[in-house]
């Protein structure tokens, strides 16, 4: 009696995890706990409301109410964050590059007091992010 009601528990257990399961993955999950469509993503996941061409709300801001960085504004960007973190850097090239979502991101190098070269990458929401460390580009 007792082995009999240890495992009429030990199915029932199982039985309410394999639904569990059944509910979380839904109805024709398939390899890898993926069901029919999903690509390793569940739903809602960069689809919500608001939400880009690219189901990104990132992209979203950037063609909606923000406008894209222009070069004249990259400039600008670079220059800013030069004088507030890299005091005696100049900038020198501000080089476009193709980002994802075929959105035009920039490059820009700074040149230092001592010839230093140093890096800045600015997407196209405005953002500045450092790139590399410093050092002197050969002749």
């Amino acid at each position: 009696m007792k082995r009999l009601l240890s495992v009429t528990v030990g199915a029932a257990v199982l039985a309410l995890l394999a639904g569990g399961a059944w509910a979380f993955m839904g109805p024709g999950a398939g390899h890898m706990g993926m069901g029919p469509g999903m690509t390793g993503m569940g739903r809602g996941m960069m689809q919500g409301a608001g939400a880009g061409p690219a189901g990104c709300p990132g992209m979203a801001a950037a063609t909606g109410t923000q406008a894209v960085v222009t070069e004249e504004k990259a400039k600008e960007l670079a220059k800013e964050y030069a004088d507030k973190y890299l005091p005696g850097y100049a900038v020198e090239k501000v080089l476009p590059f193709t980002g994802r979502n075929n959105m035009t991101m920039y490059s820009v190098e700074l040149k230092g007091p001592k010839d230093e070269i140093r890096v800045l990458h600015i997407n196209p929401f405005g953002n500045v992010m450092p790139f590399g460390g410093p050092w002197r580009r050969g002749a």
